[in-house]
């Protein structure tokens, strides 16, 4: 789905911490490197007021990209717990999440869908989180109104989002431009597409599930609010010590 056919509703997902996994398991909770689709499915049919029991058909139908404008930095945390009634140790926890991170996602679908999630997300039913209950947002979800552009292109066309002071350290080692990496739904076929089980099915507690889903990485180019200065040598003219002659 692309063009004026359809809406995309552009996203910010900026926070202290966030996480985002796609094969967690047991005692090892891991961390995408970026949101996952069904991560941010999930925040979105949370701000609709669905319940985990809801069909998510027309969510997981929408086309997702993700643009990483502060890839943060990647922290463990340990946690302990006992079990309420003997009183033995359970098994250590591992978490991990992302710091200080910031995105600019996309969701691109149904011009009535989407409209409604723009709505939903700058008044959510139930309060959003960043892939984990303990990971708040830092700022408003939404980035505007929803635009009548691909997914591609809201990536491209967004403002550098990072934090003020990672925009100036970053920005001032380079030049007018800065890259991106994005991950975008890859069209059926593509053969240059990676394939991630992140395709929500169901968040129901008794059955979760996932599909796969094609997902194509590639960057794209952002104006630099902070490049670097390039020196310039002053004209100088080497018979002019010599007082003319």
């Amino acid at each position: 789905m692309s063009g004026s056919a359809t809406l995309a509703l552009p996203l910010v997902l900026a926070g202290p911490l966030q996480a985002w996994g796609s094969a967690s398991r047991f005692a090892r909770r891991g961390t995408e490197n970026a949101p996952t689709k069904s991560g941010v499915v999930g925040l979105l049919a949370a701000a609709l007021g669905r319940d985990r029991t809801a069909d998510l058909s027309d969510l997981a139908a929408l086309r997702y990209g993700v643009r990483a404008d502060q890839p943060g930095t990647r922290v463990r945390d340990y946690q302990t717990a006992h079990h309420l009634v003997t009183g033995t140790s359970m098994p250590v926890s591992e978490r991990f999440y992302l710091s200080d991170a910031v995105f600019v996602a996309a969701v691109e679908g149904d011009p009535e869908l989407v409209r409604e999630l723009y709505e939903a997300v700058r008044g959510p039913v139930y309060l959003p989180y960043l892939g984990r209950r303990s990971c708040p947002p830092s700022r408003p979800l939404d980035l505007g109104e929803p635009v009548a552009s691909p997914v591609e292109d809201v990536l491209r066309d967004q403002p550098w989002q990072a934090s003020a002071w990672y925009q100036r350290r970053v920005g001032r080692r380079q030049g007018p431009e800065i890259e991106l990496g994005t991950l975008v739904d890859a069209d059926p076929g593509d053969g240059r597409a990676d394939s991630l089980r992140d395709l929500p099915i169901s968040f129901d507690p008794r059955h979760r599930r996932y599909g796969l889903r094609a997902v194509r990485s590639g960057s794209v180019t952002v104006p630099n609010p902070f490049p670097r200065r390039v020196k310039t040598a002053p004209d100088h003219e080497p018979l002019s010590a010599l007082g003319g002659h």
